[in-house]
């Protein structure tokens, strides 16, 4: 299946299942070349092809799956060349399947026979050169690449080394701005040896889309949203600037807010962020600087972390996260997903900590892997994983080509929709919470929500945006650092705590960019899982204010939630969207009705402050 990624929100964290379609002994081939070149093609034939690339592709993708996941849990020599192996045949049997798919190209196909033959072209995230020993040479740096950001560490001048999983905790807590800004330092000291590998990468990989019939990567990956590159840039635009108020009004308040905490000399009142002092490594999310704010919290507050910290352990965390699907209809999760799973960092060997959510056979070995620490951001990701897995296994009867979301944007938003619906009533209900407050002032938490989902809004479009340009070729490789920053400027206000250089690889200090996963898709689904919230507040005929709905225990909702997901990628994505929210185009009003109060509220707290910078 084309790669896609899965994401724990305490980063975007976001995790690359590799699962690109895959594979097929190279001499099976020669099977497929029986066709003669030289008559003219039938659709007959170009079923008959599907019909064995899809079978060979479910059967070897498999292969990497397993691989993929014996190396993110596993990290050594060894199962990094596994991994290599399985995905560099992966590529192989992909790129020759694409190659001979052309022999098709113009023959007036059935609609869902000639989407399976768009859908095969933009399978690989990485289109490889045909070249065997470029191609080789490219998904041995892939995963290399990945590998050195699940091994990296930052060791203090004490003797501690750091991991990421450390160096987040040590930052979403730390108020020093000169340990913040040393962490910082030291993690982001990990990537500049990626830096001439990925340039490396990114020229094979570019090669590789050529041959296909792309521009570059970048036009491929655009490619895959049912429009054309531009239409889909342009579409882009329309939703940021639909939501780029809303967060400037978010901006300007923390901004004054830090100012008064470190000093203008730290926070310049009326210029960029620091990147170091918004609560993570990447600057992403905002959430843990929340107690900086000076927000009076009342009766109304409730405090997720000291909650679960009371109740639960990690796997408990993930039982109340079934609990929720269950109750709307859902099957349970399998005895191998329980099995099988990884919750919680081991002690004895390095893994790669993005959470991630796999279906291993493509059937229903679903699992996740988390380093779960027991804290409201991860209970929010166990439900942003398990929703993944549901659609997983709702599109399982589906042709092999079809196994996948509408659009990337679909999976990443569909888990999260799940956890928007965890308000205080739900807490309650599930015995969480003694007492749910009365309704009173939702802007506390409100903010919360905000620091974690529009805060991350420009920062989830940034990213490809940079990449874009990388691929083709508008940003040169001795330029990656200064764009790096010039668009983090543009986008999300924020700057480096000290100068950088290109001596350094910043985008490297971010799994996407090492693991080469996409990112857009976050940016979408952060406007689409407050369209499918509020579809499914609705289908619960829910009638009160959007930020207090809970439609726990709605099976009527959750058979509505299942038509859309069990479509998988078998239909044009606003097909899907219109099953559930009876509209076809991505839209921010939701995220705007939600949030409406606290922009209010933001701006009567700005006034006489700069807004931008």
């Amino acid at each position: 299946m084309p790669q896609y990624e899965f994401y724990c929100h305490a980063c975007k964290k976001t995790f690359t299942k590799i699962l690109m379609k895959s594979l097929a002994l190279v001499f099976l081939f020669l099977a497929m070349n029986v066709y003669a070149q030289t008559t003219a093609p039938t659709a007959a034939e170009a079923q008959e092809f599907m019909n064995k690339a899809e079978a060979q592709l479910a059967d070897l993708s498999v292969k990497v799956q397993r691989a993929s996941w014996v190396q993110e849990n596993f990290i050594t020599d060894d199962t990094e060349a596994m991994a290599a192996d399985a995905i560099d045949e992966n590529t192989a049997v992909t790129t020759e399947l694409v190659e001979q798919a052309k022999r098709f190209d113009g023959l007036a196909l059935p609609p869902e026979l000639a989407r399976k033959f768009m859908l095969l072209k933009l399978s690989l995230t990485a289109p490889a050169p045909k070249d065997a020993a470029l191609r080789r040479e490219m998904t041995t740096i892939g995963v290399s690449l990945d590998a050195d950001y699940g091994k990296g560490k930052y060791c203090r001048k004490n003797g501690e080394c750091l991991d990421i999983t450390a160096i987040e905790k040590l930052m979403s807590t730390s108020r020093d701005p000169e340990e913040l800004k040393e962490v910082w330092a030291g993690w982001h000291a990990i990537a500049p040896p990626m830096r001439q590998r990925y340039s490396r990468f990114v020229a094979l990989s570019n090669q590789g889309a050529r041959e296909i019939g792309f521009k570059d990567v970048g036009a491929l990956w655009r490619a895959g949203y049912d429009m054309t590159p531009e239409e889909f840039s342009a579409d882009l635009e329309r939703l940021w600037n639909q939501v780029r108020p809303l967060y400037l009004s978010l901006h300007t308040f923390v901004r004054w807010k830090l100012a008064e905490k470190y000093g203008p000399n730290v926070v310049p009142p009326d210029g960029p962020i620091p990147a170091h002092l918004l609560g993570n490594p990447w600057a992403q999310e905002w959430e843990n600087i929340y107690d900086l704010l000076g927000v009076q919290e009342d009766k109304g507050g409730v405090n997720v972390t000291e909650l679960l910290k009371k109740k639960l352990d990690a796997k408990g965390m993930v039982k109340y996260g079934e609990g929720f699907y269950t109750s709307m209809g859902f099957a349970p999760l399998p005895p191998t997903f329980w099995e099988r799973s990884l919750f919680t960092k081991p002690a004895d060997r390095d893994v790669v900590c993005h959470a991630s959510a796999w279906d291993v056979d493509n059937m229903d070995d679903l699992r996740v892997k988390m380093c779960i620490q027991v804290r409201g951001v991860d209970f929010v990701t166990i439900h942003h994983e398990l929703g993944h897995n549901m659609y997983q296994r709702a599109y399982k009867d589906q042709p092999f080509m079809f196994k996948n979301g509408a659009n990337d944007g679909f999976h990443e938003a569909i888990g999260d929709s799940i956890a928007l619906a965890i308000t205080p009533e739900y807490l309650h209900r599930v015995g969480l919470l003694e007492n749910a407050p009365e309704d009173s002032n939702d802007i506390p938490e409100l903010l919360k929500q905000a620091l974690e989902r529009v805060a991350f809004l420009p920062f989830g479009l940034m990213i490809d945006q940079w990449r874009w340009k990388v691929f083709s070729g508008e940003i040169a490789p001795a330029d990656y650092n200064k764009a790096w920053w010039a668009l983090r400027l543009k986008y999300q206000g924020v700057a480096p705590p000290m100068t950088r250089s290109e001596a350094d690889f910043d985008p490297g200090a971010k799994f996407h960019v090492a693991a080469n996963v996409p990112y857009t898709r976050y940016f979408l689904a952060m406007i689409l899982e407050f369209q499918f919230y509020r579809a499914l507040c609705h289908e619960s005929v829910y009638t009160g204010p959007l930020n207090r709905c809970t439609f726990y225990g709605s099976k009527k909702t959750g058979a509505k939630f299942n038509q859309m997901l069990a479509m998988g990628q078998s239909k044009p994505w606003p097909d899907a969207l219109e099953v559930l929210t009876g509209g076809r185009q991505v839209d921010a009003s939701a995220i705007l009705e939600y949030f409406a109060p606290l922009q209010k509220w933001l701006d009567e707290q700005n006034k006489g402050k700069k807004v931008g910078w």
